[in-house]
């Protein structure tokens, strides 16, 4: 069970949204690299990163905060948001981003999500933002039709490391993780799935490490890290207590 820190940008800022709204943005510190500096001497293993300006105008816009993030640490980070076309996936991964979260073009343009699982295997990623059950896209300002099984179905051959999913109604507002429905999403599909939005407490670790989510590959936290609500030694002593032997 993988614990990600998140850090979400916004004007070259790390921020936490509420609800997904870019008018509910809180600055928790102007120095994303050294953030995640951070997050990586606190024993974090994986870093979660998110372009929030790049998810709504459809192309990359904090590339320099991501550029200096990457160079201040060693530890694989993932990135999301504006990622829609192949140029930009081969540029990331050559930069050193360990896997791209494809979303809205994953609606979009599902042929291009799998030729991209073709050509990087092991480091492409779907996220899945649902609102009220359906898919939200284009930085969630739109909602789809799709439900997140119809769509993760759809990628079941394609070769997709990782499935995100985000219950955009918790997100940011730390009423706890909707473990139900991100286990629904991982029984339904044979892809790894990471669950994401709204945890809050040590609670909701301790609920990941019930048997019925073992099948989950871990949990992305956000606020709660950056407002002290869950100190991330006990996190992460909580997880490799769990770890099992050997």
């Amino acid at each position: 069970m993988i614990l990600f820190p998140a850090i979400d940008l916004k004007d070259g800022k790390c921020v936490r949204l509420k609800l997904g709204e870019m008018s509910e943005a809180t600055v928790f510190n102007d120095d994303p690299a050294a953030q995640a500096a951070t997050f990586e001497r606190q024993g974090f293993q994986y870093l979660h990163i998110v372009d929030l300006n790049g998810a709504f105008e459809g192309k990359p816009v904090n590339a320099r905060a991501v550029e200096a993030i990457l160079a201040a640490i060693r530890m694989p980070a993932q990135l999301g948001g504006g990622i829609r076309d192949l140029a930009t996936i081969e540029a990331w991964l050559a930069k050193g981003i360990r896997r791209v979260i494809l979303g809205t073009v994953a609606v979009r343009n599902p042929d291009l999500v799998r030729e991209a699982c073709r050509r990087f295997p092991g480091r492409v990623a779907v996220g899945i933002d649902a609102k009220g059950g359906k898919v939200a896209v284009e930085g969630w300002a739109e909602t789809s039709e799709l439900t997140a099984i119809d769509l993760a179905r759809r990628f079941e051959d394609a070769g997709v490391s990782a499935i995100i999913y985000t219950d955009i109604d918790r997100d940011g507002i730390l009423k706890g993780l909707n473990l139900p429905s991100t286990a629904e999403l991982a029984r339904a599909v044979g892809i790894p799935v990471i669950a994401s939005g709204g945890l809050a407490s040590l609670d909701d670790i301790m609920a990941l490490l019930r048997p019925e989510y073992a099948l989950l590959e871990g949990a992305i936290t956000g606020r709660a890290l950056y407002d002290g609500r869950i100190d991330p030694r006990e996190a992460l002593a909580l997880l490799a207590a769990a770890k099992p032997a050997g």
